[in-house]
C-alpha cells in the first residue's frame, strides 16, 4: 500500500504497526530512504500532493471489532461514510481526542487508502479500525457489552449538550447527504442533533464528529 505526505509517512515509520517496505524523498526524511525526484513521486503516488516522501508499507491492518468494545470509551461507528477525505478527518479527531477507535462498513463506504492516510494526517496508524458487516448488528453487540448507543440525527429530539454522556459511548454517524439509515437509527438508543443557530442549517459528518467526540468525552479532559 503507498502511503504520501509528510505526516502520514513519519507516522507510520513512528507507529511501527505495519513494515514499511521502501521509502522514496526529495531529501532526508531521518530514516532510510531512497532519493527520488518530485516527478517521480507523483508517479508513485498518483498524485501532486506527495510532499516529497512516499512510502510503500504491508496492507493496512483492520482490528476486530470486539477489541472495541474490551473497555470504557467512545467507538466511532460510521453508516457508510463514503468521502475519504471526511473519513480521514474522523480518524484524525477520534486519535487525537483518545477514542477507542472507528468501525466502518466493509463494503459500501470508505476504506482507509493512501487518501484517507493523508487527510488523517496519520492519524490511522495508530487509531484502531474495525470493518463489520452489518453496522446495526454491531450496534447491537455494543449495547451487550454495556455500551450506550447514541445516533447523530438532524432531526434528534435530544440536544446533544443535553446528554449526560456515559463512560462507555457507542456514536453513530451517517453517510454524507443521506444521515443514518433507518434500522441503524432504530439500533440506537438516543438520537441526538447538534444545535444550529446560523443561518446554514447543518454540518458536514467530519465537523459533527467532532463536536460530538469531544463532548462525549469531556469527563476525561477535566483537570
Amino acid at each position: 500500500m503507498i502511503v504520501y505526505g509528510r505526516n502520514p509517512v513519519a507516522e507510520l515509520v513512528r507507529a511501527g504497526r505495519r513494515r514499511v517496505l521502501q521509502v522514496w524523498a526529495v531529501k532526508d526524511p531521518g530514516f532510510p530512504f531512497t532519493r527520488a525526484s518530485s516527478e517521480e513521486l507523483e508517479r508513485l503516488a498518483g498524485t501532486d500532493s506527495h510532499q516529497g516522501i512516499v512510502a510503500e508499507a504491508e496492507p493496512y491492518h483492520y482490528v476486530h471489532a470486539a477489541e472495541l468494545l474490551a473497555r470504557d470509551g467512545l467507538v466511532l461507528v460510521l453508516d457508510e461514510v463514503q468521502d475519504p477525505q471526511n473519513l480521514g478527518a474522523i480518524c484524525r479527531t477520534a486519535e487525537v481526542a483518545g477514542a477507542l477507535g472507528v468501525v466502518i462498513h466493509d463494503r459500501r463506504a470508505a476504506e482507509v487508502t493512501p487518501a484517507v492516510c493523508k487527510a488523517s494526517a496519520g492519524a490511522v496508524e495508530h487509531l484502531a479500525i474495525a470493518r463489520v458487516r452489518n453496522i446495526a448488528d454491531f450496534l447491537g453487540e455494543a449495547k451487550a457489552a454495556g455500551f450506550w448507543c447514541y445516533g447523530a440525527a438532524a432531526d434528534g429530539r435530544v440536544s446533544c449538550f443535553e446528554v449526560q454522556w456515559p463512560e462507555r459511548v457507542a456514536l453513530a454517524l451517517g453517510a454524507e447527504g443521506k444521515g443514518l439509515r433507518p434500522r441503524v437509527a432504530k439500533a440506537c438508543d438516543e438520537l441526538v442533533s447538534v444545535p444550529m443557530r446560523g443561518r446554514l442549517d447543518s454540518l458536514n459528518v467530519s465537523a459533527t464528529t467532532a463536536v460530538l467526540t469531544y463532548l462525549a468525552l469531556q469527563r476525561e479532559f477535566r483537570p
